[in-house]
């Protein structure tokens, strides 16, 4: 009998030859490697119905115009059940989405940021309880804006708490995100104030904060906010390193992450997918500009990330282990638990009205309510990025899902991300 295919090999092996074993399109994917897929296949947990209707559907999406490829990885009890390329990296040249392009993955550098900073909690550098103003003191006594003056000045009120460090992971500390992700006088002043700019270092962005006030009290809502920027902040603090460094030397490495990174070097730039909207007249339009083809300065923790569809699969692969891969151990078991554990304060019962049946854990959505989201198990952790990419961690199942797409259409993303759920799992 043909052995399955089992993740190990896929994450396993010589980092110089990862990515040829990894592109479709080279000679070295002949017969025998394919065969192994196909034997994996046939001995999938995951009926094989279901994984046709996941291509089905993404092909027809391709087909329709409305995205213009994606690649999509599937594992379930270390074994890689689904890894298939569609469409276009670029639409106009006509060049096949491979397995190594690489993607910006925007809000899913998210869960790496909450990571890097639970391997500081497992060094016992901070409490999860502990204010934040403990270690960066620019965030001391911040007010809360309560409305504006007839000057167009805030009107503020004090803080009834200093914000934690848990409040911060979980984005009900206060903090808010500039437009359109937060609206009002807050966020506009994040943006006068140079906040999220890419050519802004992050000690300054924290500077800058540390002048504004918050957009609610701590711990009374949740609020999608740059607070993740923030942790990255804090990570540079407690470490002692830049944020991208500590992150290539605690993460990136150990886990064989080869192509994740702030941005893409110039000899990778061939393999950057391209990235696109709906045209009100039918098609895409491209929308990339040249941003993540040169080293930034500002090293965001909140959207920063490129990387690749077999990379995040290690990343996730590490999580669904409760820590570890391949003998390499990133997170304690208690840090993993930690992450995917409802961290919501009391009276805050769920996130988002697009994100029915979900709390919230470390830079993780978590499943509450498996008939509110498509069928996925209760403790499902989450999150995706703003250009579409998506992933989850089912640890009922020992699924992970790993889906990238470019597209700027956030809402026919989610819609897309809901239809492979349902196709999954109900």
């Amino acid at each position: 009998m043909i052995p399955a295919f089992s993740l190990d090999d896929f994450l396993l092996g010589d980092k110089n030859d990862m990515r040829h074993f990894l592109n479709r399109d080279l000679a070295t994917l002949l017969s025998g490697f394919l065969f192994l897929i196909s034997a994996s296949l046939s001995n999938a947990d995951i009926d094989q119905a279901r994984l046709d209707a996941i291509a089905a559907d993404m092909q027809s999406r391709i087909d329709g115009e409305r995205l213009s490829g994606a690649v999509i990885m599937i594992a379930q009890d270390g074994e890689l059940q689904m890894s298939e390329t569609f469409g276009y990296q670029n639409v106009e040249d006509q060049l096949p989405m491979n397995m190594d392009t690489i993607f910006r993955i925007f809000s899913m550098t998210k869960p790496v940021t909450g990571t890097a900073l639970m391997i500081l909690h497992d060094e016992g550098k901070f409490q999860l309880s502990d204010p934040v103003s403990k270690y960066i003191p620019e965030l001391a006594n911040v007010q809360v804006a309560t409305g504006s003056d007839a000057d167009g000045g805030f009107i503020t009120e004090a803080a009834n708490h200093e914000m934690t460090i848990q409040e911060l992971m979980t984005h009900t500390g206060g903090i808010m995100y500039v437009p359109p992700l937060s609206s009002g006088p807050v966020p506009l002043a994040m943006i006068a104030a140079g906040i999220m700019r890419p050519d802004i270092v992050l000690a300054d962005q924290i500077d800058s904060l540390g002048e504004l006030p918050l957009g609610y009290q701590p711990g009374t809502q949740w609020e999608y906010s740059y607070s993740v920027d923030v942790q990255g902040y804090l990570v540079e603090v407690l470490s002692g390193q830049t944020f991208d460094n500590f992150l290539a030397q605690r993460i990136f490495e150990p886990l064989g992450m080869v192509d994740t990174g702030f941005f893409v070097p110039a000899d990778k730039a061939h393999r950057l997918a391209r990235q696109y909207n709906q045209a009100t007249t039918g098609g895409l339009t491209r929308t990339d500009t040249g941003q993540f083809l040169t080293k930034p300065k500002f090293f965001s923790g909140g959207g920063g990330l490129t990387s690749t569809a077999s990379d995040y699969m290690k990343f996730a692969q590490m999580h669904l282990n409760k820590g570890e891969l391949n003998g390499v151990r990133i997170l304690s078991e208690d840090a993993i638990a930690i992450m995917r554990s409802n961290l919501l304060p009391d009276g805050i019962d769920n996130i988002a009205n697009i994100y029915p049946g979900n709390v919230f854990g470390v830079d993780f959505a978590v499943v509450s309510d498996s008939d509110a989201f498509n069928g996925a198990p209760e403790g499902t952790h989450w999150w995706w990025g703003i250009a579409g990419s998506w992933f989850w961690i089912d640890p009922v199942q020992n699924i992970i899902f790993v889906g990238m797409i470019q597209n700027d259409n956030i809402f026919y993303s989610i819609q897309t991300h809901g239809a492979m759920r349902s196709l999954l799992y109900q």
